[in-house]
C-alpha cells in the first residue's frame, strides 16, 4: 500500500494553509492512501558522515506544501517524487525566476526589469536606474518583493519620489518592478490547473486595494475561461514543470490577459467554495495516476 507524506511549514500556521493539508489527506483516504501529515522541522533530514539522513519511515510521495528549497533538494535526492517537484516549487516562489523562465514562451507577461540587489551596509539607490525604470515602465508601475505571498510584499508606485523610496527599502531584498496594468485595478482571474488541465477559475475583485486576493478582503464568483486562456494556462503549468498551481491573469487591453504570477502551492479552499469543484479530489487523483 502506498503511504504519502504532506510537508507543511514549521511555522506557518493560518487556517487557510493547513486546510491544504486536510484536505489533501481527506481525499487520499478516500482511495486508500494514507498520509502522515509532518512539520519540516520534525524530518530530521542532513547529512551524516557523507551521505543525506534516511527517513524514519517510508513514503511513496511528497505533498510539498513548503517552500524550503534545501528540504525538498534533499526528499529528491532521497528518491521520493514530490508533487510539486523541486524545480517547480524553486521556479513559482521567486517571481523574477518565473519572468525569466517564461520569457520567449509566447505566456504574455509585464515589462519587467529586475531590481539590482545591494550587498553594502551603507548606500544609496543609483539615480540612473531610478531614471531607467521611469523609461521603461512608466507610472504608475508595480514593485514587487521576488518572494512572498497572498498579495503582501506588493506596491504600487505613482511617482519618482515614492518609486526612489521603495527602491531603498527593497535594496536588500531581492525585488523586481513591473509595468502597471490599469485595466485590471483590482481585480485579476485565478486559474487552478491540475496535471495539465484547468479544472477551476474565479475571478476576484476587490473594491478597496488593487490587489484582488481573498485574503485581502477580495470577493470570488466563479468564471469560465475560454479556450485561449485555458490553453496559456496548461502551457504555464507544463512549462514550469508544474503537477498543482494557481495561476493569476491580470485583464489586459482588448480582452488579452497577461501573466500576475504563478502560485505552486496556491490555496484552494476558497476557488472550491466559489465554484463547487473539489480541487483536493481533482489533485488527489492526479498523483495516484502519476504514481501508478
Amino acid at each position: 500500500m502506498k503511504k504519502g507524506l504532506i510537508l507543511v511549514n514549521a511555522y506557518y500556521g493560518i487556517p487557510s494553509y493547513l486546510n491544504q493539508a486536510t484536505r489533501l489527506k481527506e481525499e487520499l483516504s478516500k482511495l486508500g492512501v494514507l498520509c502522515d501529515v509532518v512539520k519540516s522541522d520534525a524530518l530530521s533530514l542532513g547529512i551524516a558522515d557523507g551521505k543525506l539522513t534516511a527517513l524514519a519511515d517510508e513514503y511513496s510521495f511528497c505533498i510539498y506544501l513548503d517552500k524550503d528549497k534545501y528540504l525538498s533538494l534533499m526528499l529528491e535526492k532521497l528518491g521520493i517524487r514530490l508533487f510539486n517537484p523541486h524545480s517547480a516549487v524553486y521556479a513559482c516562489d521567486d517571481k523574477m525566476t518565473t519572468e525569466i523562465l517564461l520569457a520567449g514562451s509566447g505566456i504574455p507577461v509585464p515589462d519587467t526589469v529586475g531590481g539590482p540587489l545591494c550587498f553594502l551596509k551603507d548606500a544609496s539607490v543609483n539615480e540612473d536606474f531610478i531614471d531607467r525604470v521611469e523609461r521603461t515602465l512608466g507610472y504608475p508601475l508595480i514593485a514587487k518583493e521576488s518572494f512572498g505571498s497572498l498579495g503582501k510584499g506588493v506596491y504600487k508606485i505613482d511617482d519618482r519620489e515614492k518609486l526612489r523610496r521603495i527602491s531603498q527599502k527593497l535594496m536588500r531584498v531581492p525585488h523586481l518592478f513591473q509595468k502597471y496594468v490599469a485595466t485590471s485595478y483590482g481585480k485579476d482571474v485565478r486559474v487552478t490547473v491540475v496535471g495539465g488541465k484547468v479544472i477551476a477559475a474565479m475571478k476576484r475583485e476587490s473594491d478597496e486595494d488593487f490587489r484582488s486576493n481573498l485574503e485581502l478582503g477580495g470577493k470570488g464568483t466563479p468564471f469560465l475561461p475560454d479556450e485561449k486562456l485555458e490553453a496559456l494556462s496548461a502551457k504555464t503549468a507544463t512549462l514550469l514543470g508544474l503537477d498543482y498551481c494557481g495561476i493569476d491573469w491580470l485583464f489586459g487591453e482588448n480582452g488579452d490577459f497577461v501573466l500576475c504570477e504563478v502560485n505552486s502551492n496556491a490555496f484552494f479552499g476558497g476557488i472550491e467554495k466559489v465554484t463547487g469543484v473539489n480541487v483536493a479530489k481533482a489533485y488527489a487523483e492526479h498523483i495516484l495516476d502519476t504514481l501508478s
